[in-house]
């Protein structure tokens, strides 16, 4: 009697099995990179979020970053904090919003604001400086309003 051990032959995994798998791997990071990490805040129909979250008046929160003057905030435009991830406008006099700097279509900066309109510079998606709406596409999802306060002529990021 021999005693040899029955050890299984196995086979490298196939080429198919192999590019299926990497295939699978890329999609789950592209779809990770394309998605929102804020759903709950995409609402595009300007609801009391937008004027909620940004404010003109001040409330007393001192824990917070002061980004600028209101001075540095052009009426009818707007100043982008890139260190920050927040956008600040001044649609209308005395009336400051502020909005995530990441474009809501596939997560570029945002680069300018002209014309009312803070524009992308990877897909020219325009956002309105007065409640972050989609003006025009790629992009379908208005940007994320952010928590500012103002109090005398300082803009504070919450």
């Amino acid at each position: 009697m021999t005693s040899e051990s029955f050890e299984p032959v196995t086979a490298p995994p196939s080429r198919r099995t192999a590019l299926a798998a990497v295939g699978a791997a890329g999609l789950a990071v592209a779809l990770t990179a394309c998605s929102s990490s804020d759903d709950s805040s995409s609402d595009t129909s300007g609801s009391s979020d937008s004027g909620s979250t940004s404010t003109s008046t001040a409330q007393g929160d001192a824990g917070g970053t002061e980004l600028a003057k209101t001075t540095d905030i052009p009426e009818g435009g707007g100043k982008i904090f890139a260190s920050q991830g927040v956008v600040v406008t001044q649609p209308t006099a005395g009336t400051y919003k502020a909005f995530s700097s990441k474009c809501t279509h596939q997560g570029c900066a945002v680069s300018s604001i002209s014309d009312g309109v803070i524009v992308c510079p990877c897909h020219k998606s325009e956002f309105s400086v007065t409640d972050g709406s989609v003006k025009k596409g790629p992009a379908t999802t208005a940007l994320p309003a952010e928590q500012i306060t103002v109090s005398g002529d300082s803009i504070t990021l919450a």
